[in-house]
């Protein structure tokens, strides 16, 4: 099945500081290309890998699981590892908790994290009945487009596949276990109003760190997909201060203060 228009991956080569952007489930790097682009051109090297099975169809996601999602997300910064002296992991939903993830297998290989509206628990009743309703329900409604700003597309899917809702909620447990081992500074954004994600992830996450460095900033006017919404600037910006403060020490690392490529 073709790609769809707008979830193409994204990579740029910069300096030698880069970023691995991890996209939500069902959705696609187009949640997550004006992040890139502007982190690109404030001089990083950035990756936006698609994760398999997302941006064609609900059916061809239906077959892939979490480990499939980590192990691209691993291999994009397993390559920047190689390329840069500092890498900073992002994410958005489910990208969030893969973004976290990251942070807990590979240490003081990440200088940061910035996760917006993360996802790591939910208390939809509903999902109580995964492990049986997975093998009789194909997929349920969608979660896309939860957007308060008019004309934005995620490019994302209008079905859940339940085989991997199931994957995912087994993924959250794991990263929900592991919260204590990421020690990384960490700077989290969530949305105010949220129709898909509680904020009561957001809050988890930073209460059950062991990171001595972290923040967490409101977004007052977005809702789940933040990143198109009319609070993006304040994330993209935010973010950039963040890799910008913690590379002051770098001489090398300097990014463009104005967010244009040299």
């Amino acid at each position: 099945m073709a790609l769809r228009v707008g979830a193409e991956p994204f990579s740029a080569t910069g300096g030698p500081v880069g970023v691995v952007l991890c996209h939500g489930f069902t959705g696609s790097p187009a949640s997550m290309r004006p992040w890139a682009e502007q982190l690109a051109a404030a001089g990083l090297t950035v990756e936006l890998p698609l994760l398999p099975g997302h941006g064609m169809s609900w059916q061809e996601m239906q077959v892939t699981r979490w480990p499939d999602w980590y192990a691209v997300v691993d291999q994009s910064l397993r390559a920047l590892e190689e390329r840069c002296e500092q890498v900073f992991v992002m994410g958005l939903s489910m990208g969030g908790s893969l973004a976290l993830r990251l942070a807990q297998e590979h240490g003081d290989a990440i200088s940061g994290i910035v996760v917006v509206n993360p996802s790591i628990h939910s208390s939809n009743r509903m999902l109580a009945l995964l492990p049986l309703l997975r093998h009789v329900v194909a997929a349920g409604p969608g979660v896309s487009n939860d957007i308060k700003l008019e004309g934005r597309d995620e490019v994302a899917y209008d079905k859940v596949p339940l085989q991997s809702l199931h994957s995912l909620t087994k993924f959250w447990r794991l990263v929900r276990d592991d919260l204590p081992r990421i020690t990384q500074p960490l700077l989290v954004f969530g949305s105010e109003v949220d129709h898909v994600v509680e904020p009561t992830n957001g809050r988890e996450v930073i209460e059950r760190v062991s990171s001595a460095d972290v923040q967490y900033v409101v977004l007052p006017d977005s809702y789940h997909v933040a990143t198109l919404d009319n609070d993006a600037q304040t994330i993209i910006d935010g973010s950039l201060s963040f890799i910008r403060r913690l590379t002051a020490d770098a001489p090398s690392s300097k990014l463009k203060t104005d967010g244009r490529a040299s």
